[in-house]
């Protein structure tokens, strides 16, 4: 499978919406425009698929093999992650300061972005956080476990599940499969599983949405992304498509449907210069390209700051909210020293102030005459001028 700069570029778009996201509560901004970034999790759900659709090549060019499948994985999630925890428990202790933000309403989602205070079971969520696996345990266990310090890094456990998911499964199936079409089929099994458990349990025993079930869907139309850029399987990632949709409608929430649906769109959008000649099959990826009028779409994921941003797109996720929060509350404590002093105009003002509270007045200077006669009169008088 061919590498796709577009969807390089497509990293580093979704990378600053979720960074734009956690922003827009913070700010001071119109309804409209901060709903305009309230679907980061969708952006994150996108993620996902490109995940699905990129270690499929993974585990073909390592053949399967665990340790230099896992190994490979591991070299490129923890550097950064090892950097940027030890930061987020810095920063946790740390006063959320909101006192000094009487714009954000008690409900506002900026609350729930910034937390402050140790949890009580803090040793554990640290040893779940390191071994990445604070996305497999259930409310009733650890609750909120998923996003305690480094609220982002929920979606690196969702990952390091898929990645272990996909080895077992490719290993087992593919004697009898020569493509993905089986770890599609299997994820989707899971994502019905997910959801019949969420529906048949008590809520002590729901899961996050980091629990891999939760999230299978997504991963599934990823697969299913890589057979159709590599071939053009243009009817299976259809089917697909309309499987993903109907378990996400499953859930109740229409939201759900924008990260496949946006990623249609995305994928559509590669030029065909990118896609593998496959002109017997009726050049569908051309036409897609160009009967869905994607080409600025293309133009704009395709571009140099686009994929710059993409390289960055990792650090740029998981440094967002402890970054933020320093920062945030920095400023803030900032504003709270400088405030009290005035400005240049308002002590002029406030001097002007303090010298027309010390004139006296016509009234006052004619009762200090009657009450002490000529003797107030050149005193009073030097004081009016």
């Amino acid at each position: 499978m061919r590498r796709m700069e577009c969807l390089d570029g497509l990293r580093g778009v979704l990378a600053v919406y979720v960074l734009l996201g956690h922003m827009a509560p913070f700010a001071a901004a119109p309804r409209w425009l901060a709903g305009l970034f309230s679907h980061g999790g969708a952006a994150v759900d996108m993620f996902f698929i490109l995940s699905g659709m990129v270690i499929v090549g993974s585990l073909e060019r390592c053949r399967y093999r665990p340790r230099q499948f896992l190994t490979a994985r591991a070299v490129r999630i923890f550097p950064v992650f090892l950097v940027m925890f030890p930061l987020a428990l810095a920063v946790q202790p740390l006063p959320d300061g909101f006192g000094l933000m009487p714009w954000i309403s008690p409900d506002s989602a900026a609350r729930d972005i910034w937390s402050d205070d140790w949890p009580r079971t803090w040793a554990a969520e640290i040893a779940a956080h390191l071994t990445m696996t604070h996305g497999l345990l259930p409310n009733g266990v650890l609750p909120d476990v998923w996003v305690s310090f480094l609220g982002s890094a929920w979606s690196l456990s969702t990952e390091w599940q898929f990645y272990v998911f996909a080895l077992i499964a490719g290993r087992a199936t593919r004697r009898v499969a020569k493509d993905q079409g089986w770890l599609t089929v299997l994820l989707l099994i899971l994502a019905a599983g997910g959801i019949a458990w969420r529906c048949a349990t008590p809520e002590t025993w729901h899961f996050s949405r980091a629990f891999l079930p939760n999230k299978a869907a997504y991963f599934a139309l990823g697969v299913a992304s890589a057979a159709f850029a590599a071939d053009g399987a243009r009817k299976r990632y259809g089917v697909v498509l309309l499987l993903v949709l109907m378990l996400c409608g499953a859930q109740g929430d229409p939201a759900k449907l924008l990260a496949p649906l946006a990623w249609t769109a995305c994928l559509a959008a590669q030029s065909p210069r990118e896609r593998p000649a496959h002109r017997e099959r009726g050049g569908a990826a051309g036409g897609m390209t160009i009967g869905f009028c994607l080409r600025p779409l293309a133009w704009l994921l395709g571009g140099r700051v686009a994929g710059w941003l993409g390289a960055l797109s990792y650090s740029l996720y998981l440094a967002n909210e402890p970054v933020q929060k320093l920062l945030g509350v920095g400023l803030g404590r900032l504003a709270s020293v400088i405030h009290p002093y005035p400005t240049q105009a308002e002590a002029i003002r406030q001097t002007g102030d303090m010298y027309n509270r010390t004139r006296l007045t016509p009234g006052v200077l004619s009762r200090l005459r009657i009450a002490f006669g000529d003797f107030a009169a050149p005193h009073s008088n030097s004081l009016s001028t």
